[in-house]
């Protein structure tokens, strides 16, 4: 028996599988934050920064979602939202005292993500330290 090795093509059809649904939930939560959900602004309520800041994090939630979609600036916006995710992981245990699973997963997810399409990342850096 012989077993199928994965090509370099294979291989980046594959980043797309952490991508989508991370790029989903995303999207979804910094919709919910955008728009007025009373669960977001109450929990921005208990954060205690005020709602700018919902505002402010939901955007970049959308902002990152999107861009995680778009291969160009997939990598980068994972990088964002690793950044993003893990501010949320450390709010959920110190200030909401709340269990960080589900941002823990997503930013997981991102960190895959990144690690998935450090290629382009790495090589976009070394060319701009170039002389």
């Amino acid at each position: 028996m012989t077993t199928k090795q994965l090509s370099p093509g294979r291989v980046r059809h594959l980043r797309w599988i952490p991508q989508v649904p991370l790029a989903l939930a995303m999207v979804a939560a910094g919709t919910a934050k955008l728009g007025g959900n009373p669960a977001m602004v109450a929990m921005f309520d208990d954060i205690g920064a005020g709602q700018w800041f919902r505002y402010a994090v939901g955007a970049l939630e959308v902002a990152g979602g999107v861009g995680l979609v778009i291969p160009r600036l997939a990598g980068y916006a994972a990088l964002g939202l690793v950044c993003l995710l893990a501010g949320a992981v450390v709010t959920n245990v110190a200030v909401l005292r709340t269990s960080p699973v589900v941002a823990l997963a997503h930013l997981a997810a991102a960190v895959l993500v990144a690690w998935l399409r450090r290629p382009p990342l790495v090589s976009r850096s070394d060319h701009a330290r170039r002389p």
